[in-house]
């Protein structure tokens, strides 16, 4: 068996799949499902996402420079989806999806998704227009975390929260443990 040859823009490797939340200064705020995000910086925390600029949030992000990144969940699934087939110039999603607005610590018009486990607060530094889709550099300003997620010893199970991973146009759940970071270089007892 061999390998097929796909053109480039064939989506094949697993991607987070999140909700996106950002508003105008007029005090308009939508949602939109973004797949090509991720961790671009440690120290300052950076992230990115890539929107298309006809989609209806492009707008609001540009004219702010905010977004909130909004992890996704088995249960957030269906307005996961939803949220990123619909668009928010003819409905209205978080009334749609029964979603909760709520205040961002560090951002002044963009707000979290209270139903998300973790909430990213993201201020753009830049923006590359790359063609199809452009490209939100962004520091994080705060992270705002579900106390039910928490260990006593203070560290947050990110894995418990049953996340969300998008791969070649299907969902997926994450969930089973393969081994720990360094876990194949360890020495075998």
């Amino acid at each position: 068996m061999g390998k097929q040859v796909w053109r480039p823009g064939n989506m094949l490797y697993p991607l987070p799949a999140v909700m996106v939340s950002a508003a105008d200064k007029a005090g308009n705020a939508n949602i939109l499902t973004v797949a090509w995000t991720g961790t671009i910086c440690t120290n300052p925390a950076m992230l990115y996402i890539s929107v298309r600029p006809e989609r209806y949030s492009y707008h609001m992000i540009k004219e702010t420079g905010e977004f909130v990144v909004n992890l996704t969940t088995e249960k957030l699934a269906y307005a996961t989806d939803w949220c990123g087939v619909k668009s928010g110039k003819d409905v209205d999603k978080w009334k749609e999806m029964k979603l909760t607005k709520g205040k961002s610590e560090k951002l002044s018009y963009a707000p979290i998704i209270q139903e998300s486990p973790v909430n990213i607060e993201c201020q753009v530094t830049e923006v590359k227009e790359l063609g199809s889709h452009h490209m939100f550099l962004a520091e994080v300003k705060a992270v705002q975390v579900d106390e039910k997620y928490m260990k006593k010893n203070g560290k947050f199970d990110l894995n418990a929260t049953g996340l969300l991973a998008y791969s070649h146009g299907e969902y997926l759940s994450l969930g089973k443990e393969l081994g720990g970071f360094g876990w194949s270089v360890k020495k075998k007892r």
